[in-house]
């Protein structure tokens, strides 16, 4: 065992030892005021200790929080805020880590207060909702939540985002809500309008699609001369578009709250549906719960009179996602290779368009979900092997090819 420090050296030095008292008080003062600093500057700072283990080591910090009279508060003080109100409305950017990473500390925070709560989400459509029980419940894992979901087709954003998340909820039996209307509708409604739908389709829409006021127009107008080609150019259907999701996800929380009475929800969407006079509203018009809505990002900025609270954190980035470098096309018959991205790692190790991915690293592929599970925590660097069946067809025996993912 090592000796003190402090003891070698009034050993060394005895004609030290009557001012040792001193000394000592004297660090303690010292330790003591550093400590107050520290406490006042993360107070100024709006800093904060992450309330989730994943937070802290993902090296989250507190973001600075604007309220929509121009006011700032802390982290904390935020969160005593969002603890009155029955629904919070938490904005992200879809590919923004450090978002996704502050919707997990309020959800921790206040789940610490108040542990009857639920999460419902824009990037799980509402058919999904028994896979998502089923994942909470504990009755399926991960990967089967997410090939049952359809997560992966119908969302596609890095995965790795959203973990978090969903652990956390998981771990605590917190409800999970499936908000999102299905992809199916609202690409239909895209391509040619709700005129163009069945009878039985437009009997499965959302009350309320009628209700558009000046304001919320001329706020998606703005956006779609932006990216006119979002809907083929016709900007009404882009409207009908945002409106449904809007109605639809507003409709689903709204079925959620009257089934379960006192329950808190944090709903979490983009940005652009988390404004007031997206969801929120469409929310208020079915349920009057009180609500509060937080947005994140500096390009929120303009619409804060929309909101209640405005998050500004430092961007945090995810390890890069080691890649195959392919496109992928599924049939009834499993994977193939449609294309290749610019310096293809899969491409480079004589994979060839048109092969059929059998298996990734020895695990059987059937669809686009089992390669990005395989590769979900990958890096660049890493060597996969792909059992493919060559363009050929069953007449050539499948081949095993080690790809170095990049």
């Amino acid at each position: 065992m090592q000796s003190d420090p402090a003891r070698r050296d009034r050993r060394r030095h005895p004609c030290e030892q009557s001012r040792a008292p001193r000394a000592a008080a004297a660090r303690a003062a010292i330790v003591a005021l550093a400590a107050v600093l520290a406490l006042v500057t993360a107070h100024i700072a709006g800093a904060s200790t992450a309330c989730s283990p994943e937070a802290a080591r993902a090296g989250w910090h507190a973001p600075a929080v604007r309220t929509a009279d121009g006011g700032a508060l802390d982290f904390d003080a935020l969160v005593d805020t969002l603890a009155e109100r029955r629904v919070v409305f938490v904005g992200e950017f879809h590919d923004r880590l450090d978002h996704h990473l502050n919707q997990l500390e309020i959800i921790c925070r206040l789940h610490a207060r108040d542990a009857n709560i639920a999460i419902a989400m824009e990037f799980f459509q509402q058919p999904s909702q028994p896979h998502l029980d089923a994942f909470v419940e504990g009755r399926i894992d991960e990967a089967s939540m997410l090939r049952a979901s359809g997560y992966y087709e119908r969302w596609r954003y890095d995965f790795r985002l959203y973990q978090p998340i969903l652990s956390f909820a998981r771990e605590n039996g917190i409800a999970l809500v499936a908000l999102n209307v299905p992809s199916e509708i609202t690409r239909k409604v895209g391509r040619q309008g709700i005129a163009g739908l069945s009878e039985a389709e437009r009997a499965e829409l959302p009350e309320g699609l009628d209700r558009v006021d000046d304001g919320y127009r001329a706020r998606l107008k703005a956006v779609f001369d932006e990216h006119p080609e979002r809907s083929h150019g016709n900007f009404e259907t882009f409207l009908q578009v945002q409106l449904l999701w809007d109605t639809g996800m507003a409709q689903a929380a709204a079925r959620y709250l009257e089934a379960h009475p006192g329950r808190r929800v944090v709903v979490l969407a983009g940005d652009g549906h988390a404004l007031r006079s997206g969801i929120p509203e469409r929310l208020a018009q079915r349920n009057p719960a009180a609500s509060a809505v937080v947005l994140q990002g500096v390009h929120s900025a303009a619409y804060l009179e929309d909101g209640d609270f405005l998050l500004d954190s430092k961007p945090l980035e995810l390890p890069r996602a080691g890649l195959l470098g392919v496109m992928l096309e599924s049939d009834d018959d499993g994977v193939k290779v449609a294309g290749f991205s610019e310096n293809s790692a899969a491409g480079a190790a004589g994979i060839q368009a048109r092969d059929r991915i059998l298996a990734v690293d020895g695990q059987r592929v059937k669809g686009f979900a089992d390669v990005k599970l395989v590769l979900l925590h990958k890096r660049p660097g890493d060597t996969v092997s792909v059992e493919i069946e060559s363009a050929g067809g069953s007449a050539t025996a499948p081949r095993v090819i080690d790809v170095t993912l990049r």
